[in-house]
């Protein structure tokens, strides 16, 4: 099978080629001509360059392609210019789509983000019948992954072979940017994290998000929806866990987010709008904090044998790749993670 894949220099996208290479994919990968190659280092591949903000250059690369995975997307939780990120995960998705139907492409898989999801402040375990609006959706990555999910579903409904993976909080080894959870263990391992708010994620193994990629080309269906999960745990519970891994304390401070809300505008007003530096925290990511972002992924493990595993092993495995990448001193946590 041979299968267009864009974001794969991406933490989840790295993972979910290599993943489609051990199943005797034949792939053609695309990248931006600003992109760090290091996920996909060594991949028997052919690499595009390109831009999801410039798409109709990308068809002659669709054309032949028996599948499109669609895992990449612009995702930052604080962004000078939202239009840039409408533009790449709205637009592009809309426009990829189109020009896979066009080409005869089989089968899509566009990889969306548990944040589309209706999360509620009680803590409620959601799934994908939860009841969910755009208007529920804070700041505009996740307004832009909701659009982007009902332009998937919308061509399914229009007859395209289109599925959907809603993966939760991915980890793992790789995160290189990182990601927002991957900046948490960051942060933890270089001591940064004085205190926590009152919040959760289900966090799940890279591993097996990339697995159900290639299972969802075989057993995915059309118009549906997949949330990949982990373990559903609280902040303080992650932090504690990283502590347990690594040696190193957990903070016992919990912060109101009244007062995380204030640190975070003092710093996003100064870092980000008068420095041009992304913050450390953001408005945003407070006011997500209020939700537990609680999920099933009993639905992935019915349809498509998905399996919810232990989170320990995968965050283990992202403090040592962290470590041994220089992300903080080695002396800071090496008793624990070594062992």
């Amino acid at each position: 099978m041979k299968i267009f894949l864009t974001g794969a220099t991406g933490f989840v996208g790295g993972h979910v080629a290599r993943a489609y290479a051990a199943a005797g994919a034949e792939l053609r990968l695309l990248t931006r001509r600003t992109s760090r190659l290091a996920a996909i280092e060594g991949l028997p591949a052919d690499v595009v360059v390109g831009d999801l903000r410039q798409v109709e250059p990308l068809r002659t690369a669709l054309r032949g392609c028996d599948a499109l995975v669609h895992v990449a997307a612009d995702y930052r939780l604080w962004v000078r210019d939202p239009k840039e990120m409408y533009a790449a995960n709205v637009d592009g998705t809309r426009e990829l789509l189109r020009i896979a139907r066009e080409e005869g492409v089989a089968k899509v898989v566009y990889t969306s983000s548990v944040a589309t999801m209706g999360f509620k402040a009680d803590g409620s375990i959601v799934d994908e019948t939860t009841p969910v609006s755009l208007g529920e959706m804070i700041g505009p990555y996740k307004r832009s992954k909701f659009m982007a999910e009902q332009e998937a579903i919308a061509a399914a409904r229009a007859g395209q072979h289109v599925m959907v993976l809603n993966p939760t909080t991915p980890i793992g080894a790789g995160d290189a940017k990182p990601t927002p959870t991957g900046r948490i263990v960051v942060d933890f391992l270089n001591r940064r994290f004085p205190a926590y708010v009152d919040t959760g994620l289900n966090l799940v193994d890279v591993s097996e998000v990339a697995r159900m990629h290639v299972v969802a080309l075989e057993r995915g269906s059309v118009g549906e929806r997949y949330i990949l999960g982990g373990e559903n745990l609280t902040l303080k519970q992650i932090l504690d866990r990283m502590s347990a891994i690594t040696g190193l304390p957990s903070p016992t401070m919990k912060v109101p987010h009244a007062v995380a809300l204030a640190f975070a505008f003092f710093d996003e007003t100064i870092s980000g709008k008068l420095l041009g530096k992304e913050p450390r925290a953001t408005v945003e990511e407070v006011r997500m904090s209020r939700k537990q972002m609680f999920a099933s992924s009993a639905k992935a493990e019915r349809d498509l044998g998905f399996r919810t595993v232990p989170i320990y092993n995968a965050m283990r495995s992202a403090v040592e790749w962290f470590l041994a990448e220089g992300y903080a001193p080695p002396a800071q946590a090496e008793t624990k993670a070594g062992a």
